[in-house]
């Protein structure tokens, strides 16, 4: 069962879960002003806001990000006015409800002077977003072949009892080996031992992905919405709705 939200009941800490990781246990990454908050440039490209039907949440967004910026956003089904919709796509969120979880001995823990090999790998794979300093966000742990980093997958946005699992990928040529399942199920083994339960994001569109998630014991929760924004010039009606 997945339980709900303390704060605010009509609202469920996953329907705003970038928010609900800069708020709460990735508080010491958090660049805030009021109700907006986001992750360093190098670290993961969100913000977010506290509600998204608060004009004064916005409002303090354009504050912290400045006139005439883009921002990406999840969770926000509409913008204010004045704000600029530039880019739109569509996520799937999973939660394990099933999910065997079990460490992987031939696991390697990954962290900054691997930071290139992991750069390299996620150019090759695009699992999703990963930069310079993603890997302080949680434990990432990766599989080598000859020295060489084939597999990896970690943790990324940590919430108030929930750890998303992310930048889960493969070497094309090791694929089909089960790497990626092992490494899935490790960090969700050191994500369960500290109380958390494992969530996942993917694009909607990587139905392969999703039905093998599922396959493991993972369940679809919702779809999510994830924009590019350009803040409005100037402050003038910028927390409008």
């Amino acid at each position: 069962m997945i339980p709900s939200a303390p704060a605010n009941p009509s609202t469920h800490l996953l329907d705003n879960a970038v928010w609900a990781a800069l708020a709460g246990p990735h508080a010491r990454f958090a660049e805030r002003v009021g109700r907006a908050a986001r992750y360093p440039a190098d670290v993961y490209a969100f913000a977010a806001v506290a509600d998204p039907a608060d004009p004064a949440a916005w409002a303090d967004l354009h504050t912290l990000v400045g006139p005439e910026t883009v921002v990406r956003v999840k969770g926000v089904e509409s913008v204010p006015r004045g704000w600029e919709v530039v880019g739109d796509g569509r996520g799937a969120q999973l939660v394990d409800t099933a999910l065997r979880a079990e460490p992987a001995p031939e696991a390697v823990r990954l962290g900054p002077d691997d930071v290139p090999e992991i750069l390299d790998l996620v150019a090759r794979t695009r699992p999703g977003p990963f930069l310079k300093r993603t890997v302080e966000l949680g434990t990432y742990l990766g599989i080598r072949h000859q020295g060489r980093l084939v597999a990896m997958a970690g943790e990324r946005l940590r919430l108030p009892g929930w750890t998303e699992i992310s930048a889960v990928c493969t070497d094309p040529a090791y694929r089909g080996r089960g790497l990626a399942t092992r490494l899935v199920r490790a960090v969700a083994a050191g994500i369960r031992e500290r109380g958390d339960t494992p969530l996942l994001h993917a694009s909607a569109t990587n139905t392969q992905a999703i039905r093998l998630y599922e396959s493991i014991g993972f369940t679809l929760r919702r779809r999510t919405r994830i924009l590019q924004v350009r803040t409005p010039g100037t402050h003038r009606g910028a927390g409008a709705l």
